[in-house]
């Protein structure tokens, strides 16, 4: 990388460092906010690395107060560094023809201070022997290829191969005008170019099989071929607790019979085993991440309910006697209760510092990954429901169910219901007054 590149990548990573020293929050604290690693975070302000989309920039900035005038540099400043990192990459040292050699006394024949020999008056200049061979393997390949053109050129006009031939056996799902798929190639070899009846050339094109004359596709239209798969990859958890501790469950069990409260990295085993329902509350977390640097973009989350039905009658069993906390995370709200319930962005806070909402589309990659925290919430209905969300990528769509794996999330209401809490001083369920 050249000076100038170096120095747009380093007033980038500078003006990063000085918004982050204005905030007395670690590499570690800003990127739990920014949900990036903090290795990647250091890299971007230690002038390592550049990252290829201003997202995580923006939000960055966001986190560190910045001015819009400090926003709009910061903008200025990227797009310079990215165009450095790009204009890094492509550029290559040329290649050499060949290693050189070394001669007796220790000196490359190429290098400046070896004084070649002038060639001896009457004698033809000696060629070193990786020419030579170069020029063996030119005159081998232009044999080859005469002898091709002339072996083609003596069959009949009816065996050359022609250029449709070859458009069919590289692409044989190729479809016309009028959508039907277009027929391969199923000509006879005949060893001798011997006139034969319609009757008998017909027969020799119906016995002889497709995949004789089809021509392998080439290296060239494989790479012009669109990508194939999911360009995303994804993962939902939805035992996450309010504030990571608050949360009801509704069980079909007296007191007596139902454990403790568990951590909540355990809340899925112990709801599974005790067949819990959430009660009036599912908080879903779901982490999305491209497969490769190529940008996917998130352009829709909608809600699916598939069954409403009465409140399942059992009892609410609080996992905590109340919490709280003073970073509240940006989610979507969704009211189960509504006819047709919708996915709604809603500001997070963190010590009275708003944090913004996520509005869609948005981008995400391997190296962006991103947090959506849907709060599904009912107050009068035991509801079964699941989450779609919209992608598209170089010119491809495409949508992904997201529900508990394979099984949609279910959420009940708890109004009327008994309830009760842990009391963990004499370490049993005590009712709520």
């Amino acid at each position: 990388m050249s000076e100038v590149q170096d120095d747009d990548v380093q007033e980038f990573a500078a003006l990063l460092r000085r918004l982050k020293e204005r905030t007395d929050r670690s590499y570690g604290q800003l990127a739990r906010r920014l949900t990036m690693n903090t290795s990647t975070l250091h890299r971007y302000c230690a002038g390592d690395a550049v990252p290829l989309d201003f997202a995580p920039v923006e939000r960055f900035a966001a986190l560190c107060e910045a001015t819009p005038e400090e926003r709009l540099e910061l903008h200025r400043l990227w797009i310079l560094a990215v165009a450095a990192r790009q204009r890094a990459r492509t550029a290559s040292p040329p290649a050499a023809d060949s290693a050189p050699s070394s001669s007796a006394d220790g000196a490359a024949p190429d290098s400046p201070s070896a004084t070649p020999e002038a060639p001896a008056p009457g004698k033809p200049p000696h060629r070193p022997w990786f020419r030579r061979r170069r020029l063996l393997v030119s005159a081998a390949v232009a044999t080859a290829l005469l002898a091709t053109l002339g072996s083609l050129s003596a069959l009949p006009d009816d065996d050359r191969p022609r250029a449709s031939d070859s458009v069919q056996g590289a692409d044989p799902t190729r479809t016309t005008d009028a959508g039907t798929e277009r027929p391969k190639s199923t000509k006879s070899t005949s060893p001798t170019p011997s006139a034969t009846s319609p009757s008998a050339e017909a027969s020799a094109k119906s016995s002889a099989k497709p995949t004789e004359s089809a021509a392998e596709p080439s290296e060239g239209a494989d790479q012009q071929r669109p990508p194939v798969g999911l360009p995303l990859t994804w993962s939902a958890d939805s035992h996450v607790w309010q504030a990571g501790c608050g949360h009801d469950y509704v069980v079909t069990k007296s007191p007596e019979q139902v454990p403790p409260p568990p951590i909540p990295q355990d809340a899925g085993t112990w709801a599974a085993t005790q067949n819990a329902v959430h009660g009036e509350q599912t908080m879903v977390e779901i982490s999305v991440q491209g497969r490769t640097s190529t940008a996917v973009v998130l352009d829709a989350l909608r809600v699916r309910v598939v069954g409403r039905s009465a409140p399942v009658q059992g009892t609410s069993y609080a996992m905590d006697n109340g919490c709280g906390g003073a970073l509240t995370p940006r989610y979507f709200d969704v009211d189960l209760d509504k006819d047709r319930p919708i996915a709604r962005p809603v500001d997070g806070n963190d010590t009275g510092t708003p944090i913004p909402a996520m509005k869609l589309p948005y981008r995400v990659s391997a190296e962006d990954p991103e947090v959506l925290l849907v709060d599904a919430q009912t107050q009068s209905c035991d509801c079964s429901w699941y989450l779609e969300l919209d992608w598209s990528s170089q010119g491809r769509t495409g949508t992904v169910r997201i529900d508990d794996h394979g099984r949609p999330f279910r959420t009940t209401s708890i109004e009327g219901l008994p309830s009760y809490g842990y009391d963990t001083s004499a370490r049993k369920w005590v009712p709520y007054t």
